[in-house]
This record gives C-alpha cells, structure tokens and sequence, in this order.
C-alpha cells in the first residue's frame, strides 16, 4: 500500500511539470491591489534605479548607516511592492505601501547595523512586486573596523 501511494505521488508530480512546461497552471495567484493585466504586454510596471548597489565605504563595528535606493515606475501601470527582505537581520527594508503611479518615484530605505560585524560585508535586499521581471535586487557594501582599543 506504501508503494502505491509513493508511486501516485509520483506521477501526480510529473503531471504538474508537464503541464508548467506546457504553460497549464492549477495556482491561483491574485495580487487584488495590482491594476495589471498579465495578458496584455505592455502594461506593467517597471522599476528603473540610478543605482543598485551602494558602497558604505568603511565604518566602525556598532555604527548603523541608511541609505535610501530612488526608483521611478517607468512603466505603464501602478506598481506594488509586495514585500522587500534581505540576507540577514542586520539590513532592514523599508518601502512604500501604498501604490505607484507610473511616472512616479519610491524610496527603498535600506538600514545596516553593523553590531557584531567586521571585515567586508556585501548585502543582498530583494523587492517583491508586481512588476516584469517580478524581484529586483539591491545590494550594499560596507568595510566593518574594530574600534581602536586604548
């Protein structure tokens, strides 16, 4: 009886490969606050950053540094951000709630504490939205020194 349960399991997963190869999807995803229509191209949003990558240069372990990441919707529908998370707790995320009209600029706050750090530290920040392609990535960079000791 184990075995057949195993071996349904398997097919059932290979069945769901063939059909996301073949463009057949079974998830329902619904983003209610997004006005773009994925059928019609064109219409989404588009991040565009002056820059993605920001270098703190060097600064002593316990300082805590932000930088703000300007974007602008270049494209031709409200963008949303649904989420924004990063590769550890010491870099936080702050975003716009609310949605941006195209033209518009946002701000992606970024924190860095450097408490406990040293050496050279490169951070990732991921920004979910409702964009093409849907994630974008920002990164900081920062030398983390040890106080000097008297």
């Amino acid at each position: 009886m184990k075995y057949i349960t195993i071996i349904a399991l398997v097919i059932i997963m290979l069945q769901s490969c063939e059909n996301r190869e073949k463009g057949i999807t079974t998830d329902i995803v619904k983003n209610t606050k997004s006005a773009v229509k994925t059928s019609e191209e064109g219409t989404a949003p588009k991040m565009y950053f002056e820059e993605t990558v920001h270098d703190f240069g060097d600064m002593i372990q316990g300082e805590r540094v932000k930088y703000s990441f300007k974007f602008v919707n270049i494209g031709g529908s409200d963008l949303v951000i649904t989420r924004v998370s990063s590769t550890c707790g010491c870099t936080v995320g702050d975003y716009p709630k609310d949605p941006i009209p195209p033209g518009k600029v946002g701000y992606i706050e970024v924190t860095f504490d450097s408490k406990n750090r040293k050496g050279f530290q490169n951070k990732t920040v991921t920004i979910l939205a409702n964009t093409e392609p849907n994630t974008t990535t920002l990164r900081i960079k920062t030398k983390v020194i040890l106080p000097e000791r008297n």
